[in-house]
C-alpha cells in the first residue's frame, strides 16, 4: 500500500508541474496565497455548485478564460466516465473470476468484495469540506490560470484515484481468491496422507500420485473403523471387567486355601508327631523287654553257678571226710569215688549266658519322612466342573468334551468317564468307559451317530483324586441323510426334495445346500441353504433353464451331519417319476424307470399279489404328484399297434376300475378297430366324437393348472389334438395304462414347445 500510494503522489506532482507549465506564469506570491485554499470533491465540478464557490468577479474574466475552463471541466467528465467505465469493467472481471471459482452461488461474497474495496479506497480518499470561506483580499485575486490548473489538479487526482481502486481492487481480489482456494471445502480424502483435500489437489497438486476416496465413504469406512474399534473397547472393557471379577475370586479362594493348607499342615504335623510318639513307645517297650530277658539270663546261671557250688561243697567235705577213714576195708567200700569222678567229668559252662551290651535298634522313620513330605504337597484337587455341549462341537462318530477347574488345586491328570445314554431297559447296565488326559477338554472318536452319550470327570495328583463332576449329556451329530432320487419331482421354476434319516433317534431339523452349475464353475461353491425343515423334504424355488447340485445335511445339538450324496436337478422341464406302488402287477417297470411293459397275457384279472394301492383291473400306473403350479409338459412314446391311456388323475381315483371312466381321471385312449385307429378323450366315461387322421406315435401332453387345461398335442407333427377344460381341486398325478400288450417310453424334463401355445 505504501508503494501505492508514493507512485500517486509522485504522479500528482508531474502532473502538477505539467499543468504549471502550460498555464500561464503565476507569481510566488500566489502560490503562498493558494495554500489556504479549500478545494472540494471532484465530483463538485461538473455541477452548478463549482462556481458558487469562486468570487463573482473572477466570472466575469474574459470568454477565452471561460471556454478554457470549459473545456476542461468537459476533459475531466471524459475522463470521469471513463473510469467508471473502467469500474464497470472491473466488475464484469470479478463476476467471471467468481463464476470460474464458483464464487456466483455466493453473490452476498462479491458484493461485500467490492463493497469492501471501494470503502477501502474512499477512506484513504477524504472528501473535502463543504464549507465556504471568506478568502482574504489577496486570495480574490486569484487569476483564472490558477483556478485552471488547480481544477485541472483535481481532476487528474481523481481520476489517479480510481486507477487506484482499480489496480487495489484486482490486487484484492486475488488475494481474495488465494483465500477462496486455500479454504475451498474438501471433497475428496487422500488414504496416502490421511487427509481430507480438494479434487484439484489430487488432479494437479502434490496428492497426483496418492490413492485417493470419496469424503462420505471415507467417512462411513472411518466410522466403520471407529465403531469396531469401539467394539474392541467395549470387549476389552469386558474382558477387563471379567479379569477383575477373576481377580476377586483368586482373592477369595486364595484366603481359602491358606485356611485349607493351615489345617492341612496343622494335620500332617500332628500326624508325625503322634506317630514319632508311637515310634518311641514302641522302641522303648522292645528295650525294656530285651533289658529283661538278660536279667532272667543272668539271674538263672546266677542260681545254676550258686547251686554248682553248693553241690561242690558237700562233695568236698564227704572226700575229706572219706580220705581220714583208717580202716581200710571200710575206706575201700565206699563208692564215693565213682560219684566223684562222674562229678568231675561234667563240663562246667563259665560262659555268659548273655551279654551285657543292648543290640543297636534301628528305627524305622520311613512313614515319618512320607508324612512330612506330604506336607509339602496340596491336598487332594475339588471336583472339576463339566461344561454342556458346545454348538458344533461333535461329528457323526466324534466329540468334544470340556471341562475347568475352580480352584487353584494342582491337577496332574483327569480321568473322564462316559457311557451311552439309553432309554431302553435292559439287564445289564452299558459299560463305561475310563480316559486319562492331561488337559482339560478331549475328543472321543469311535462313536455311534445321533446317540446320546453321559460324561464324568475327576481330577488327580499326588495326594488321591477329588470326587466327580455332576453329570453332562452329549449328543453326537447325525448321520448324513440319504435322498430319495426317484422320488424327486421338478418344474421350470421349483423342485420337491425328498430324503429319508439313516438315525433312529430323531434329529431337530434339515438343511439343504444347492449350487448353480455353470460353464465355470463345477458347483462345490454354495450359493444358498435352507434351514430349520423339520420333515423328509422341502419344496425349492429356483431359476429356469438351470443345473443345480442339491445336498443335505440332519442337525441336531452336537451339530450337523456330513452332506449326503448329491442329486442333480435340471429345471429345464417337468421331472417326476413313476409310483410303483400303484403298479398293476401284470406291469413291469424297466431300468430307465420311465418305460412301463406288459407282456402277452389273456386275461389280465389274474390272482398275483396286489398291493392295496395297486390297480387291479386297469394294467396302470400312476406317477408321483405335480404339486408345482404353472404349466407342465410331457411326452408318451408307443407303437402304432399299441393300445393305452395316459393322461392324469387324482390320488384318489379308484383302483379298481378304468382310467377315463369316473370323474377323477382324464384320459386320452388309443384303440384299434377293424377299421381305422381310434382315439378317445375319457372322462366319466364320456369322449367326443373327433377323428385324428394321422396316428401320433409321440404324444405330448401339457397340463395347465393356472388355466384349467389339459391338452394333447401329436408332437411329431405339432398338431393338437384335444383339450379339457376342468377345475382342478387338487394336484394331479400324470397317469398311464395298456390295455394289450406292448411298451410306453415316458419323457419328461422336456421344456414347453411353443407351438402348445392355445388361444
Amino acid at each position: 500500500m505504501s508503494f501505492r500510494s508514493g507512485s500517486t503522489r509522485e504522479h500528482e506532482t508531474s502532473d502538477q508541474s505539467t499543468g504549471r507549465s502550460a498555464s500561464p506564469p503565476v507569481p510566488e506570491s500566489s502560490e503562498t496565497e493558494a495554500e489556504g485554499l479549500i478545494f472540494y470533491h471532484m465530483d463538485l465540478y461538473g455541477s452548478k455548485d463549482r462556481f458558487d464557490i469562486f468570487p463573482e468577479e473572477l466570472s466575469g474574466q474574459g470568454d477565452r478564460s471561460r471556454g478554457d475552463t470549459r473545456r476542461e471541466s468537459a476533459l475531466s467528465s471524459e475522463k470521469f466516465q471513463r473510469s467508471q467505465e473502467a469500474r464497470y469493467d472491473l466488475e464484469r472481471e470479478v463476476a467471471e473470476l467468481a463464476k470460474m471459482y464458483g464464487l456466483d452461488e455466493d453473490r452476498e461474497k462479491e458484493l461485500e468484495l467490492l463493497g469492501g474495496h471501494l470503502e477501502m479506497v474512499e477512506s484513504r480518499w477524504p472528501p473535502a469540506h463543504t464549507e465556504k470561506q471568506q478568502g482574504l483580499p489577496g486570495e480574490a485575486s486569484l487569476d483564472e490560470d490558477q483556478s485552471k490548473a488547480i481544477a485541472e489538479d483535481e481532476t487528474e487526482s481523481h481520476v489517479w484515484s480510481r486507477e487506484g481502486l482499480s489496480s487495489s481492487v484486482m490486487s484484492d481480489e486475488w488475494n481474495s481468491q488465494a483465500v477462496s482456494e486455500e479454504e475451498e471445502v474438501a471433497n475428496v480424502f487422500c488414504s496416502t496422507c490421511k487427509m481430507p483435500i480438494r479434487a484439484f489437489d489430487k488432479l494437479f497438486g502434490e496428492h497426483k500420485d496418492h490413492e485417493v476416496a470419496q469424503l462420505p465413504s471415507a467417512m462411513e469406512s472411518e466410522k466403520e473403523e471407529i465403531h469396531k474399534n469401539m467394539c474392541k473397547l467395549e470387549e476389552q472393557i469386558a474382558q477387563m471387567e471379567n479379569f477383575a471379577s477373576h481377580l476377586e475370586e483368586i482373592f477369595i479362594t486364595v484366603e481359602e486355601n491358606f485356611g485349607r493348607q493351615e489345617q492341612n499342615f496343622e494335620v500332617h504335623y500332628n500326624d508325625a508327631v503322634q506317630v514319632l510318639a508311637q515310634k518311641y513307645e514302641e522302641q522303648l517297650e522292645a528295650l525294656g523287654e530285651e533289658k529283661r530277658q538278660k536279667l532272667e539270663a543272668l539271674y538263672g546261671q546266677l542260681v545254676d553257678c550258686g547251686k554248682h557250688l553248693d553241690a561242690c561243697k558237700e562233695l568236698t567235705d564227704a572226700t575229706q571226710e572219706l580220705y581220714l577213714e583208717n580202716d581200710k576195708a571200710s575206706f575201700m567200700k565206699v563208692k564215693s569215688f565213682n560219684w566223684l569222678e562222674e562229678f568231675l567229668k561234667k563240663e562246667v559252662d563259665l560262659k555268659l549266658s548273655t551279654l551285657p551290651d543292648f543290640e543297636e535298634r534301628v528305627i524305622d522313620f520311613s512313614e515319618v519322612e512320607q508324612l512330612m513330605n506330604s506336607i509339602n504337597t496340596i491336598p487332594a484337587p475339588c471336583a472339576p466342573v463339566i461344561n454342556p455341549q458346545a454348538p458344533n462341537a461333535a461329528t457323526g462318530t466324534s466329540l468334544r468334551v470340556c471341562w475347568g477347574l475352580f480352584s487353584d488345586d494342582t491337577v496332574e491328570c483327569y480321568q473322564l468317564c462316559y457311557k451311552p445314554v439309553s432309554n431302553e431297559r435292559r439287564n445289564g447296565e452299558q459299560a463305561e468307559h475310563t480316559l486319562k488326559v492331561k488337559e482339560t477338554y478331549c475328543t472321543i472318536a469311535n462313536l455311534l451317530p445321533n446317540t446320546q452319550y453321559e460324561f464324568w470327570v475327576s481330577a488327580l495328583n499326588a495326594s488321591g483324586i477329588s470326587p466327580p463332576s455332576e453329570r453332562a449329556v452329549y449328543v453326537t451329530a447325525p448321520s448324513p441323510p440319504t435322498i430319495k432320487s426317484k422320488k424327486i419331482r421338478s418344474c421350470e421354476n421349483a423342485a420337491l426334495v425328498c430324503w429319508e434319516s439313516r438315525d433312529i433317534n430323531p434329529v431337530d431339523s434339515y438343511m439343504v445346500e444347492l449350487s448353480k452349475l455353470t460353464d465355470e464353475e463345477n458347483g462345490n461353491n454354495i450359493t444358498e441353504s435352507i434351514v430349520g425343515i423339520p420333515n423328509c423334504e422341502v419344496l425349492i424355488h429356483l431359476q429356469p433353464m438351470q443345473s443345480y447340485r442339491i445336498c443335505v445335511r440332519a442337525l441336531n445339538l452336537g451339530g450337523s451331519s456330513e452332506r449326503s450324496e448329491p442329486v442333480l436337478i435340471h429345471t429345464t422341464g417337468t421331472y417326476f417319476c413313476l409310483n410303483e406302488d400303484t403298479a398293476h402287477p401284470l406291469l413291469a417297470i424297466l431300468d430307465d424307470g420311465f418305460t412301463i411293459a406288459c407282456d402277452e397275457l389273456e386275461n389280465p384279472e389274474c390272482d398275483l399279489p396286489v398291493y392295496d394301492n395297486s390297480f387291479t383291473r386297469c394294467i396302470g400306473i400312476l406317477g408321483s404328484l405335480i404339486p408345482f403350479p404353472g404349466k407342465h409338459y410331457w411326452e408318451v412314446e408307443a407303437e402304432e399297434d399299441t393300445e393305452y391311456r395316459i393322461g392324469v388323475a387324482f390320488e384318489n381315483t379308484p383302483r379298481h376300475g378304468y382310467l377315463g371312466a369316473n370323474n377323477s381321471s382324464w384320459c386320452m385312449r388309443h384303440i384299434i378297430t377293424p377299421s381305422r385307429h381310434k382315439y378317445e378323450f375319457l372322462h366319466s366315461g364320456m369322449t367326443p366324437d373327433i377323428r385324428i387322421t394321422i396316428p401320433p406315435r409321440r404324444i405330448g401332453i401339457l397340463l395347465d393348472y393356472e388355466n384349467c387345461r389339459l391338452s394333447f398335442f401329436n408332437a411329431e407333427i405339432a398338431q393338437h389334438l384335444y383339450t379339457f377344460t376342468l377345475h382342478f381341486q387338487h394336484y394331479v398325478h400324470p397317469c398311464f395304462a395298456l390295455e394289450t400288450p406292448g411298451i410306453l417310453q415316458i419323457h419328461t424334463g422336456i421344456a414347453i414347445p411353443r407351438w402348445t401355445a392355445l388361444p
